[in-house]
């Protein structure tokens, strides 16, 4: 659960050599820099769909099989407290492979998320249209970075789009758990939460909380940079769907799609 806020992200816990998570056997147990915007003692949600992504691509990842879809549910704001998170095997399939994860936190589930693997296959000689590319400058042509949350990651704020879509390039600056290098699917899975501020944030700031993410992949990112530009938002009746497409220096990788209720008493 994102927000652009700063209200909670005092720069003086940040410490930039500390992971979000430490190992202590089967748990993980947050640092200090997995705090999240809502509350100084809450869990920041993109650190959990990071944490969902690691853990299934650590049980169930095999080669030849790319995590296309990625869906956390996101139902309750969890604490600092230590995290267990156990994975199933749902469906192992020639092409279709499907497993779940459920975090909990002193013995109260605060999450659950199903990743989707496809297999890899030739590409059809068969052209079907798509969107161009987006024409945003490269993240070294776009000046130094800006901090929106104290230290969380590096953020490049891209003019808008000829149509005023807003734009921006996320760099991770934290190791996601200690000793640990992030994969592509676990820095993408990391910032994909991002999609609920940039796509459901209005000139006053931001007035909804999501309550889920959806990624979607048609391949993994090269690098260190993703960037996001928002496709589509939709509300009424206090309910919001966000969704943006998801790009890598070298184009589009897939799509973030979020669903979020009003909160208007955390705008700042």
């Amino acid at each position: 659960m994102a927000d652009t806020t700063s209200e909670t992200t005092d720069a003086s816990y940040w410490r930039a050599d500390e992971p979000f998570f430490r190992r202590d056997g089967n748990l993980f147990v947050p640092t200090a820099n997995a705090r999240g915007p809502w509350s100084p003692n809450s869990l920041h949600g993109r650190v959990l769909a990071g944490l969902f992504a690691r853990c299934l691509e650590k049980a169930y990842g095999e080669e030849g099989f790319l995590f296309t879809r990625l869906t956390i549910d996101m139902f309750r704001l969890p604490n600092l407290e230590p995290i267990e998170v156990k994975t199933e095997l749902i469906r192992h399939g020639n092409r279709i492979r499907v497993a779940d994860a459920i975090a909990w936190s002193e013995g109260v589930e605060i999450g659950r998320a199903r990743g989707v693997s496809l297999k890899h296959a030739e590409e059809p000689e068969n052209p079907v249209w798509k969107p161009e590319t987006w024409d945003a400058p490269r993240p070294e042509d776009a000046g130094p970075p800006r901090d929106t949350l104290s230290g969380m990651w590096d953020t490049w704020i891209l003019p808008p789009s000829a149509i005023g879509q807003k734009r921006v390039w996320l760099r991770e600056r934290h190791p996601l758990v200690e000793g640990e290098a992030l994969s592509p699917f676990v820095r993408v899975a990391g910032c994909a939460d991002y999609a609920s501020p940039l796509a459901n944030a209005g000139r006053g700031g931001l007035d909804y909380v999501n309550a889920d993410i959806t990624l979607y992949l048609h391949r993994l990112p090269v690098g260190e940079y993703i960037g996001f530009e928002v496709a589509s938002h939709e509300s009424a009746e206090g309910i919001a769907v966000g969704d943006t497409t998801v790009y890598d220096t070298e184009g589009a990788i897939g799509r973030s799609i979020v669903c979020a209720v009003v909160n208007r008493r955390l705008r700042t």
